[in-house]
Formats: structure tokens, sequence, C-alpha cells
């Protein structure tokens, strides 16, 4: 199986979780670093440094897994960065960077992976949010990448839907993750510290956790924490209440690019 965004936030804990389970793994992230604490678990495990914005990156990572193992049984399209700034004033070089890495390194990946889950009849998994359901304000380039995504990954499910393939839609809400402590600011700069309480989130673990149970019944849609599937629910009825409850939420963030 492929993991994108390996290193960090949900995508280390399902390493951890698939580990667990004696899964083999094959860990894509920009640092290249694994936890050596997974080493513990297993040994069955393949590094591949790679930039999913770079097609060849995403065509050489799925080279390297089916050399390494012979197949391909899951794929995870975790890898993705997140931004805090008004569309009026946040540079188009940040939403590119948003689309390149979010939608397009999902793309890349699907792509090269397919033939292979195609013939293992696995499972196709892109890790959204609930920003692709609801688009949350200071949010342009991350809401567009993650709507895009789903998408796309919905299209892809229909057109394959004779063919065993399982595709999951996943949406955490708010996780304690490192996405936003890297969201990048108006001028493509790190917008440093996370403006949430960490504490009051669901933790990657938590999210890897259900993650995996949904990949295990074949979920075709995961929406985690309450506020996520109220925002959601919500949103089909009451779109117009849900952009004024969504609008007063994310202004109270503390420094909130709008008030």
């Amino acid at each position: 199986m492929i993991i994108t965004g390996a290193s960090s936030g949900i995508g280390k804990a399902l390493a951890f979780e698939f580990a667990r389970q004696g899964a083999k793994l094959v860990l894509a992230s920009r640092s290249g670093t694994i936890d050596p604490e997974l080493f513990k678990l297993t040994n069955e495990i393949l590094d591949v440094r790679t930039d999913v914005t770079k097609e060849q990156d995403c065509e050489s990572l799925v080279k390297k897994a089916v050399d390494k193992f012979g197949r391909i049984d899951i794929l995870i399209n975790n890898a993705g960065i997140s931004m805090r700034a008004l569309f009026s004033e946040v540079s188009l070089d940040v939403l590119r960077q948003l689309m390149d890495t979010n939608f397009w390194g999902t793309v890349y990946c699907t792509k090269f992976a397919l033939p292979y889950l195609l013939e293992s009849k696995g499972s196709l998994v892109g890790v959204s949010s609930i920003a692709g359901y609801k688009g949350l304000p200071g949010r342009t380039g991350y809401s567009a990448s993650k709507f895009a995504m789903q998408g796309f990954l919905e299209v892809v499910r229909i057109e394959n839907m004779k063919k065993g393939l399982h595709v999951l839609i996943a949406c955490p809400g708010f996780t304690a993750s490192n996405i936003r402590n890297v969201a990048l600011s108006k001028d493509g700069t790190s917008q440093g510290e996370t403006p949430l309480d960490e504490g009051k989130l669901m933790p990657a673990e938590a999210v890897a956790r259900h993650i995996v149970t949904a990949i295990d019944r074949k979920q075709d849609r995961l929406t985690l924490t309450t506020m996520g599937k109220l925002t959601v629910l919500l949103n089909k009825f009451f779109p117009k209440f849900m952009d004024k409850m969504v609008y007063n939420h994310m202004a109270k963030e503390p420094n909130s690019p709008f008030k």
C-alpha cells in the first residue's frame, strides 16, 4: 500500500495503524523521513522521497512500490497543505500551490496507480476535508482543492463501478495535525502557530483508525466529528444559514483575517 504525506499528521498515524496490522508500506513524503518506531512494528517498509506536485515523482513512486512488493492494494492520497488568507489579499501563487499539492498530487498518484488497483480490486482513498463540502472563508485555495479532489474521485468511482475498485472519500473535521502549523499565509510564507486549540481537536490517531475501518468496510464516504457531520447535513438544506454560521465560527479564530 502507498501513503502520501506519510511523515506527519494523519499520514504518519495511518502508517502506524497499518503497520500494526502487518501491512507492507510504501511511505511517500517530501522529507523522506520515517519514524524509526515504525520499524519495531514491521520491516516491510519502503521510503520514497516524493513531491506529489511533480508528475514524474508520482510515476516513480508507483513504479518503486510495484518493483518492491509486486502489487498495490491501497493508495491513500493524504499529502496536503492548507492556507489562511482573504482571497482579495492572497497571492495567486499560493492558490496554485494548494491545487498542485492537494488536487494534482491526487490526480498524478491515482493515474499511475490505477492499473494496479484495478488488477488487485483494491482501494483508492482521498483524505479530503469538510472544506470539500462547505467553502471555508479564508481558505479559498484549500476549499477549492478539496472540492476538486472529491469531484475527481467520485468520477473515478463511477467510471470503475463495475471493475471492483473501491473509492473512499474521507473527510475529517478539524484535526490535531501539522497541516495548520505549516499552512500558507497570503504571501506564501508559513502561517506558523495554528490559531486553533489543538487539545480540543480529534487526534490524528483517531482519524487514522476511522479511515482504516472505512477501508475495511468498503465505505464510499467517511465524515468525521459531530460538527463536521452537522455542517454537511445542514448545508444541504439550509445553505444560506450555514454561510452565516461558518463565517461567525471562522471569525472567532485568533487573529482572524476577517471580522
